[in-house]
């Protein structure tokens, strides 16, 4: 059974008085383990299939399934119980709360899902050792740079050991040289913890660090290539 997969999933968005189909006819499936990125200009509808795998959208027809179970159907609650079990995310702004220093960002979902304290700064204390800000942990945001609040948010959705992490343009605000160590450290992660990546992405750098290349354009897949690493 593949971790992931869409079925004939359509989605239009309402723009005023008129729609717009964001994805049309679109079918896929991703195995665990996958590190995978959906590649396109702006509009192919790449982070439309990330939203709808995290249960941030539904499809207006379709199926999308993870670990076999039908996400489109849920209500709004229960979509919300089932991203803070299984979904992590990775965004391109960082999305960390300013107030809250670097080890509290990171252990914010596990505190959501009611992990004790203790196992929570574990977690985060081992998360930050491996990702190489240890130290950090008292910061706030502010006194982080770019690299080091992506990292943070790294930990942030490594922590709760999701079905899937969700990476949405998470090099966009990066320079080139962060951005190449993020990825590599990502991909360390993929292999050793097989932990299973989506980007969404059209920056040559993360395309090129893919295992696995699907290429959108007007809402529907162009291309579906695995290449070597």
């Amino acid at each position: 059974m593949p971790l992931i997969e869409l079925t004939d999933v359509e989605k239009i968005y309402p723009l005023g008085n008129q729609q717009v189909t964001a994805l049309s006819e679109f079918s896929l499936s991703i195995d665990k383990g996958e590190f995978t990125v959906l590649a396109g200009p702006s509009g192919s509808g790449k982070t439309t299939v990330l939203n709808l795998v995290g249960g941030i959208d539904q499809p207006t027809a379709g199926t999308v399934r993870i670990e076999g179970r039908d996400v489109g159907p849920l209500d709004p609650r229960a979509l919300a119980d089932f991203r803070l079990h299984h979904i992590g995310f990775i965004f391109q702004s960082y999305n960390l709360i300013p107030v809250l220093t670097a080890a509290e960002n990171a252990e914010f979902t596990l505190m959501l899902q009611g992990v004790a304290k203790a196992t929570r700064r574990n977690r985060i204390r081992e998360l930050f050792k491996e990702l190489g800000i240890a130290g950090l942990e008292n910061r706030k945001p502010r006194d982080l740079s770019g690299g080091q609040q992506q990292r943070v948010a790294i930990a942030r959705a490594m922590a709760p050991q999701p079905t899937v992490i969700l990476a949405d343009e998470p090099t966009a605000n990066l320079d080139s040289q962060t951005a190449e160590e993020l990825l590599d450290l990502m991909y360390r992660l993929n292999t050793q913890r097989h932990t299973t990546f989506i980007f969404s992405s059209h920056d040559p750098l993360v395309i090129s660090r893919a295992r696995r290349i699907i290429r959108l354009r007007d809402g529907r897949l162009e291309d579906d290539r695995k290449q070597q690493r």
